[in-house]
């Protein structure tokens, strides 16, 4: 690794759609990182005991000692943190022998327009529609009472069973509107190379495609199934059906698959890997200043002053859609228009964390931050 650059860990699992998100954006700009396997469900004791990250979601991406959260997030500070420049190449060269520029999409526009599609498009209502296509036996598991608490709310695998063919229908819809963008046989921002616009749509449709076939839930479930019984989702999406979205599909596919690897893979079990990049984590340098997302203003201080955001005071940060009721809390140390951060709460049970001085950063889009509840000592 070139000297001074911060060492890169993902925290995730293989069935995670989020996590294969980043796995491919990482190959795609070419950035050298460590893929540290947790479990698909709570507890995991490699973010409590490392970080004092207690947050429930996956993936988390590790540079030195800013852990971000969200995927949304982390893309953006794999394009933008200076740091991470220096492993951009003029060129790259392929496993098929092929080379070309940098896998990057440098316009302004594409990128804004990569972040909305994800955030509002494919992190959402398509992995709504896609999660619906999971076979009901994975529900009837241990992973259906974790997801039922994260949510909040019981899950009944026998409706979730008898949803499918409407998931399926929903996702006929949105694929009927995609196919004319690739009519052409481009790429989803144009262009002669595919950008995050393209990783943001293919995972989504990727992980669909195979989980709804039951491959996968193994890993899933922690071991509690055997990949398979699923019915998969080919009645709505092949070659015949929409041919231009499905060339696109198998065409990215390819393209991925050729760049070389940047992953370096550490499993569940393999306790001195885990310790080996602990140790890098550790010995990071902090930037003294909170590093921040560039955005276009400087953030209202007086407006989230009303809200109750304040430097050095204690918030709470929890996703809007699932995991509000397990928030995440901590002292604000950075907020931005787009950004918030916290150094993370010691938690009243458990060791010290290992590594001191992480800072959480979190997305504002689809977050809720408020001032965190104070809970005062009975004398």
């Amino acid at each position: 690794m070139p000297a001074k650059l911060p060492p890169i860990a993902l925290f995730g699992y293989d069935s995670s759609p989020f996590t294969q998100k980043i796995r491919l954006t990482l190959r795609l700009l070419q950035i050298p990182y460590t893929f540290v396997l947790v479990p698909s469900m709570m507890p995991r004791p490699v973010l409590v005991d490392n970080f004092n990250l207690t947050y429930r979601k996956i993936p988390v991406l590790a540079i030195g000692k800013e852990l971000i959260i969200d995927t949304s997030l982390i893309v953006e500070w794999l394009h933008s943190d200076p740091r991470l420049r220096a492993y951009r190449k003029d060129e790259i060269v392929r496993t098929d022998g092929t080379s070309s520029g940098q896998e990057v999409h440098h316009d302004t526009r594409g990128r804004v327009l990569a972040r909305l599609l994800s955030s509002h498009y494919t992190d959402r209502p398509l992995f709504r529609l896609t999660t619906g296509l999971i076979p009901s036996v994975v529900w009837r598991t241990s992973f259906g009472e974790d997801r039922a608490s994260l949510i909040g709310h019981k899950l009944d695998a026998d409706k979730l069973e008898k949803k499918v063919p409407k998931n399926l229908a929903g996702l006929d819809t949105f694929l009927s509107i995609l196919e004319p963008l690739f009519a052409d046989g481009g790429w989803v921002l144009g262009g002669n190379k595919p950008s995050t616009a393209d990783v943001s749509l293919f995972y989504q449709l990727e992980w669909g495609e195979s989980i709804s076939r039951g491959q996968g839930i193994k890993d899933l479930t922690g071991g509690s199934t055997a990949d398979g019984d699923g019915e998969g989702m080919r009645e709505v999406f092949n070659k015949d059906r929409y041919p231009g979205l499905y060339a696109w599909f198998e065409k990215f596919r390819g393209y991925v698959e050729a760049l070389p690897s940047v992953e370096t893979r550490i499993e569940r079990r393999d306790e001195t890997g885990v310790d080996k990049i602990m140790k890098q984590l550790e010995k990071s340098e902090r930037r003294e200043k909170v590093p921040l997302l560039p955005t276009p203003n400087a953030n209202l201080d007086a407006l989230d002053e009303r809200n109750g955001l304040v430097i050095g005071l204690k918030v709470s940060v929890a996703p809007q859609d699932t995991g509000q009721k397990h928030p995440t809390v901590g002292t604000l140390v950075g907020i931005s228009p787009e950004e918030v951060v916290i150094l993370p709460d010691v938690p009243e049970v458990g060791k010290k964390a290992r590594i001191e001085g992480i800072r959480l950063h979190f997305p504002r889009v689809e977050f809720v931050v408020v001032p965190a509840k104070v809970v005062k000592a009975k004398l």
